[in-house]
């Protein structure tokens, strides 16, 4: 299968830390040489690669931690969070995936971005909350703080309660125009992780919000702003179905974006699973002007390129799926 010369690779959160696990810095480099040997199969000569991360579990830990301690230090604010656990993942992707291809005999550099994900301050999400992050407070304490941070907090489980946030629509990636120049050179760019830090524009400066953005969005967002030519989706299914858990259920090898539409109206890729993923590929898959080579050769210079794709598989299988023996690929009309 031919997927062009610019890839957009997006890993679960579960490729980092897994069910169960604590969190530890041992558990997430352990969790990330078995990832990496995965990735480093789709990393070949001649294709320029970024890939995006979720950190939704190391974000909740962060805010966990900042809620323990912030008798003795200042609590930061969301962003910045969202900011440390990009770095951090960052890091730790970048060292292992270093290594990987260097016992590979791959020759290409790995640089982590911190990058900022641009949304609208008036964006609908921020006006219902619905994103739940954070640690779960008792009543009385879920009170005080909605009073004193206004806070949305909403109940949970028996008598627990955890705070919702917005999860507004990514716009544009800030460092866009970075990341097609580290491309340009052949460097395999770690960055939107997490959906990238939040950020509205006011009187020509940037500013972050108390927010997050759906990682596979972000990823969408990227990939059209970088001009790939495929997205790869690595979760913890091998192929996408439609009646899924259900005697009916079927899985798909190929779905046109019509069909991928038609079927997530249909309910059947809800949102808290495989909808945000199906979402990802119809707007990275939407038209588009014709590309030209911009800040990868002559400007205005024209060439051709592969039928734009997304494949969404196991990322076990990821070099099976870059190859059409599996995973799920989804293609325009």
């Amino acid at each position: 299968m031919n997927l062009g010369r610019r890839l957009v690779i997006a890993i679960g959160g579960n490729a980092i830390l897994q069910e169960g696990q604590r969190g530890t810095a041992e558990e997430q480099r352990a969790n990330l040489e078995v990832a990496c040997e995965s990735l480093a199969a789709l990393i070949r000569p001649g294709v320029n690669v970024v890939l995006t991360h979720g950190n939704g579990p190391q974000v909740g830990n962060i805010l966990v931690q900042n809620e323990a301690a912030r008798a003795q230090v200042p609590a930061l604010p969301l962003d910045v969070c969202g900011a440390q656990s990009q770095g951090s993942l960052g890091y730790l992707i970048q060292q292992v995936l270093s290594g990987v291809l260097r016992s590979r005999n791959i020759r290409r550099d790995v640089m982590a971005l911190v990058t900022q994900t641009v949304v609208s301050p008036d964006d609908p999400a921020f006006l219902s909350p619905s994103k739940p992050i954070g640690p779960y407070y008792r009543e009385p304490e879920a009170r005080a703080l909605s009073q004193e941070k206004g806070w949305k907090l909403v109940e949970v489980g028996k008598r627990h309660w955890r705070r919702v946030v917005a999860s507004p629509d990514p716009l544009e990636i800030v460092e866009k125009g970075m990341i097609r120049k580290l491309m340009r050179q052949g460097t395999v760019v770690i960055a939107a992780g997490g959906g990238g830090i939040p950020v509205v524009r006011r009187d020509g400066r940037l500013a972050g919000v108390e927010a997050v953005v759906d990682k596979d969005l972000a990823s969408a967002t990227l990939a059209r702003d970088v001009g790939a030519d495929a997205m790869i989706l690595l979760t913890d299914i091998e192929k996408v179905a439609i009646n899924f858990r259900t005697p009916e259920e079927r899985f798909l090898d190929r779905m046109t974006v019509e069909e991928a539409g038609r079927y997530l109206k249909a309910g059947h890729f809800p949102a808290g699973s495989m909808g945000p993923k199906i979402e990802a590929a119809i707007r990275f898959l939407a038209p588009r002007p014709e590309p030209t080579l911009d800040s990868f050769g002559a400007p205005g210079a024209r060439f051709s390129r592969p039928q734009l794709k997304v494949i969404i598989a196991s990322l076990n299988a990821a070099e099976r799926a870059a190859r059409g023996k599996t995973g799920t690929t989804i293609t325009p009309d």
